[in-house]
């Protein structure tokens, strides 16, 4: 996935390792020493099921998994606890391995328009960051639009990342028309002739149903626009857990996401999210935060991820 982006693959290995470090010393640490055990019976498929929950995958994803990896491991005549475990790390790797999914994100013919969704205090601004920097390390020009015009912080939060990497943000007044704001990022992208927009907005929750028809708008203006491509990307914050895919569902149903920006994960311990979001939101995870700073992020590679989990090495795929 995301071939794309082939910076320092070196830098994205130790980003993804530092991502997942809390969580594989938690609760995927936990489920290694399980099947570290002679044989697993009755009792340890029952802990691994509530280690699996604890580990934020959600219930309906744990069960679903689980009765895939038991009945693999019944048809292949599998018993040993080592061998069960490279079963159940091969059906993690199934469910959030989305083909193609690199394919909605490189700018050809025209800019590549990318409106970013999600709750506000997820870390949507500077998700939007690290994807700007990773798009000029990958060779891109890049601009931003400060269409959430709600809060004036967030203007400014976004015109000082501009600065810092170098690339402009085009930014309204506070309480401007957001669907302005990201015409003339696009418009201000053509006429320069930059290969990627990355338009930020308001996540408002608490006003639902203005915030929705709000997006749904600046939606049918990048429609509109003769751009190269039009992509929509939630971001979801990893410490929130199952609280943050239930949030993220408003978005997914009032607009339609090609993928997820899943921000914080450093900061998790319940990295078995990334499981729950690929399942009920049928969603690839694209990016993964992996820290503070604009270069750490990393695009997600479900081999590498998964094997990240359970040991402090992984492959790539």
């Amino acid at each position: 996935m995301l071939k794309f982006f082939r910076r320092n693959e070196e830098k994205e290995k130790e980003n993804t390792a530092r991502a997942v470090r809390k969580s594989r010393q938690t609760w995927f640490g936990k489920m290694t020493t399980l099947f570290s055990r002679p044989e697993l019976d009755d009792a340890a498929w029952d802990e691994l099921e509530e280690l699996l929950i604890s580990a934020d995958v959600g219930v309906t994803t744990t069960l679903k998994l689980l009765e895939t990896v038991q009945t693999r491991i019944a048809e292949e005549r599998i018993t040993e606890p080592a061998k069960v475990m490279e079963t159940l790390k091969d059906e993690m790797i199934y469910l959030v391995d989305f083909e193609d999914a690199d394919e909605t994100l490189e700018a050809q013919d025209g800019p590549l328009v990318i409106l970013m969704v999600g709750v506000n205090g997820v870390g949507k601004t500077t998700s939007i960051a690290k994807l700007a920097q990773l798009y000029i390390e990958s060779g891109q020009s890049v601009i931003l639009g400060a269409a959430d015009t709600f809060r004036a912080a967030a203007i400014e939060q976004l015109q000082i990342w501009g600065e810092r990497l170098g690339i402009d943000v085009i930014a309204h007044r506070s309480g401007a028309d957001p669907g302005a704001v990201a015409f003339d990022t696009i418009q201000a992208a053509k006429a320069r002739g930059t290969d990627v927009v990355l338009i930020d907005t308001a996540g408002r929750l608490h006003t639902k149903t203005n915030l929705m028809e709000e997006l749904k708008k600046i939606q049918r203006i990048m429609e509109r626009q003769e751009v190269g491509a039009h992509k929509v990307l939630v971001t979801i914050d990893a410490t929130t857990g199952q609280n943050g895919l239930i949030q993220a569902k408003a978005f997914t149903e009032a607009v339609e996401c090609e993928g997820v920006f899943l921000a914080k994960v450093d900061s998790s311990a319940k990295g078995g999210i990334i499981f729950g979001i690929a399942d009920e939101l049928s969603l690839p995870i694209l990016f993964i935060g992996t820290g503070e700073q604009a270069d750490d992020i990393a695009p997600f590679r479900p081999h590498e991820f998964v094997s990240g989990l359970f040991s402090d090495t992984g492959g790539s795929k």
